[in-house]
């Protein structure tokens, strides 16, 4: 097997128990994501079977859609509902909310979640958070390239923004509720978060883990399980059996009369062998699928 599960991840469970989940189903133990979510998260992860695993930073990093409830007025140890919870004040108006809201699109420093699965000192940051030690989290460079009030709704000392917010790999949607309220004096955090969009899946094609679990029991887990070649959205380029070889082992491929410099998807008879950079009209390998027979 080769390829990427859709999958639509409930609250609850980690990325790792879903990675566990397809592992139990397809009897295979090379098997990772693209794109953690936290277990309070839910919606598109995308699962990645057997050699599509190498390709992992290629479908991490693309942009990412997600439903957000940002809820204002309260804050969050770890930024999103699982706290320790604190009345901060009273949220301002709508209107007041929206502008702040709006003001995070566009390109900046963004400081992730104290508890996140960042590294810092070489360790996970949320492990050395919970165990009482002091973090250090270095901002980063993100960018959100869209955020659409869908709704809000007020209650007693809290105003709920519901958002669609469409960004760039790396951005923390629970660091924009905190500094949305931070900025407002309010204080904020994440509510609740469903990613409908990444890698080029979506959700309205996703599975669940009990649909999966039914092609699985019928033998047809392979109906679940999507070509990578496609994912990539980058140029194609197509090679003979003489090429494929060579690419396969590691070689560059004399590329004549190609134009086009750059990535590419590389694919033979057999499907897609890797991902290429066409220099000089000579296709060199950077990700490559094992040739066969390779351990």
């Amino acid at each position: 097997m080769l390829g990427v599960v859709n999958l639509d991840k409930p609250v609850g469970p980690t990325s790792h128990d879903m990675v566990d989940l397809l592992r139990r189903l397809s009897g295979m133990r090379r098997i990772g994501h693209a794109g953690t979510l936290d277990p309070l998260a839910s919606g598109v992860l995308p699962i990645l079977i057997g050699a599509a695993t190498r390709f992992s930073d290629d479908l991490t990093g693309g942009q990412k859609r997600y439903e957000a409830v940002i809820r204002l007025g309260i804050r969050s140890a770890t930024d999103d509902s699982q706290g320790p919870l604190e009345p901060v004040a009273p949220p301002p108006d709508l209107a007041t909310a929206s502008t702040a809201l709006a003001s995070f699109i566009g390109t900046f420093e963004q400081l992730p979640p104290t508890f996140s699965a960042r590294k810092s000192g070489g360790v996970i940051a949320h492990r050395a958070a919970r165990a009482g030690r002091e973090v250090e989290v270095r901002a980063r460079r993100v960018t959100v390239h869209s955020i659409e009030l869908l709704g809000s709704e007020q209650g007693d000392g809290w105003l709920d923004l519901r958002c669609d917010i469409r960004c760039g790999a790396g951005t923390y949607i629970r660091s924009i509720a905190r500094d949305v309220g931070d900025r407002l004096g309010c204080g904020g955090h994440l509510h609740a978060l469903r990613r409908t969009e990444a890698a080029g899946l979506t959700i309205e094609g996703a599975s669940a883990p009990a649909r999966l679990e039914e092609l699985a029991a019928a033998g047809r887990l392979d109906e679940a399980i999507l070509p990578v070649g496609p994912l990539l959205h980058l140029p194609e380029v197509r090679l003979d059996a003489e090429g494929a070889g060579r690419f396969l082992h590691g070689s560059g491929v004399p590329m004549r009369g190609a134009t086009g410099a750059g990535r590419h998807a590389v694919f033979g008879d057999g499907g897609l062998l890797g991902i290429g950079i066409l220099r000089d009209g000579v296709l060199e390998p950077r990700t490559v699928i094992e040739p066969p027979g390779a351990a």
